[in-house]
């Protein structure tokens, strides 16, 4: 697979370093709107081939997906002129808090044979199909407590400016609603609670959840906390907790059981990006649809959407189907 990456975000690095492990994905190409930056990202990244505007890398006759990390606010209009240019797209999270501006995206992908995916890269690693896999072992499932909180203090930063989608919840937060949905599946309906800062954003946000089964989830996020990533879930009997559940850098489970036995699960360690990656290559290559697809990505902003009227109203919401 053939890859540009359209944009020159920081994140790009930890793309890059995880294509170099999966064989057969190779980074052709940089795009940026000024040509400099994508010169000196493409120097720094080892990346044969810069491009002065987005435009010119979907152009490319030589890229054949590519890889958005725009600022929120720009994923769906950007995916969807990569779509239309040909390419399969694999969109940094969250793809939006509109979700009747993704349909169109879905569409056209769907009626272009192209690939779309959603990069929530922690679902891809081995920790996180290793805890679904342990489940069973705590019973009936009945709670899920989410949390991923750093301080942000640079100022102009983009996640924290509302004109861009910037906010708690649509950086970190985001993954304690993926987490919440990978786990119970689609919440019926949820309540919510923020502070904002000084750009309209919100910094911090915690939210209710409920699901079938009377399963319930809290999760909480911000921009203004110390440094915090934690998902706990909680059955008739027993407890999963995970230290380290969306960098995956040291990937462990801990097993709490009700007779009080404590076992900590060994996980293979793996580079997050490389487990995503490989699975969107093989969908592009045809082998197989990606893991997470249309419905996924449709449910997540779904739910962000009920969270944020929630928060916005003081009132639970229905999540819309």
């Amino acid at each position: 697979m053939r890859l540009g990456l359209l944009s020159t975000a920081r994140i790009n690095e930890l793309l890059v370093a995880g294509a170099r492990q999966v064989p057969g994905v190779e980074v052709v190409a940089i795009g940026s709107r000024e040509l400099t930056r994508a010169q000196e990202q493409a120097q720094a990244l080892g990346i044969p081939r810069a491009h002065g505007s987005y435009e010119q890398l979907l152009a490319d006759p030589d890229v054949e997906a590519v890889y958005i990390a725009l600022p929120n606010s720009q994923h769906v209009a950007w995916s969807l002129r990569a779509l239309q240019a040909g390419r399969h797209v694999l969109c940094e999270k969250p793809l939006t808090r509109r979700p009747h501006e993704l349909e169109p995206v879905l569409d056209a992908a769907e009626q272009a044979g192209l690939v779309f995916v959603e990069a929530f890269m922690w679902r891809h690693h081995p920790q996180a199909q290793r805890l679904l896999e342990l489940l069973t072992e705590i019973g009936e499932l009945r709670l899920i407590r989410a949390s991923f909180s750093f301080r942000l203090q640079r100022a102009g930063d983009i996640r924290l400016q509302a004109a861009l989608d910037g906010g708690a919840l649509m950086d970190v937060g985001c993954y304690c609603v993926s987490a919440t949905r990978l786990l119970a599946g689609e919440p019926l309906t949820v309540s919510a609670q923020q502070v904002r800062g000084a750009g309209g954003v919100d910094v911090r946000l915690t939210g209710l959840l409920r699901f079938p089964g009377e399963v319930l989830a809290s999760i909480d996020c911000g921009l203004d906390l110390a440094a915090r990533d934690e998902l706990e879930i909680t059955g008739t009997h027993g407890v999963l907790w995970l230290d380290d559940p969306w960098h995956s850098r040291q990937a462990a489970i801990e097993l709490r059981r009700a007779d009080g036995s404590l076992q900590m699960v060994d996980v293979e360690q793996r580079d997050p990006y490389a487990c995503e990656l490989e699975d969107f290559a093989a969908a592009v290559a045809g082998e197989r649809p990606p893991r997470y697809g249309r419905e996924d990505a449709l449910a997540q902003a779904r739910v962000i959407a009920a969270l944020y009227a929630s928060a916005e109203d003081n009132e639970p919401k229905e999540v819309q189907r």
